[in-house]
């Protein structure tokens, strides 16, 4: 068996501010969606690729939490025992 799941990053920006939102998106892709966000401080100057980066970082490490969440509701759903799987 083969799955595939596509990562779709999608990014708001304003002066001081990137936020980011990671989809997740496929056949059997689980609903869940991150989101990070990347604050310049007001004496930096400004760069897009830095905020997005951080803001993409951060909504994927958003994501992959809730995928350990889920992982870890199913083990204990099937073992009935807890479960914590370190990320």
């Amino acid at each position: 068996m083969q799955n595939h799941w596509i990562v779709d990053l999608t990014f708001e920006e304003d002066e001081s501010r990137t936020t980011c939102t990671a989809s997740l998106s496929g056949f059997s892709a689980p609903g869940a969606q991150g989101t990070g966000t990347a604050r310049r401080n007001p004496s930096d100057e400004a760069d897009t690729a830095i905020g997005e980066e951080l803001a993409a970082a951060r909504a994927c490490h958003d994501l992959a939490h809730q995928l350990v969440g889920r992982a870890n509701t199913g083990i204990e759903s099937h073992t009935h025992n807890p479960s914590h799987i370190p990320l």
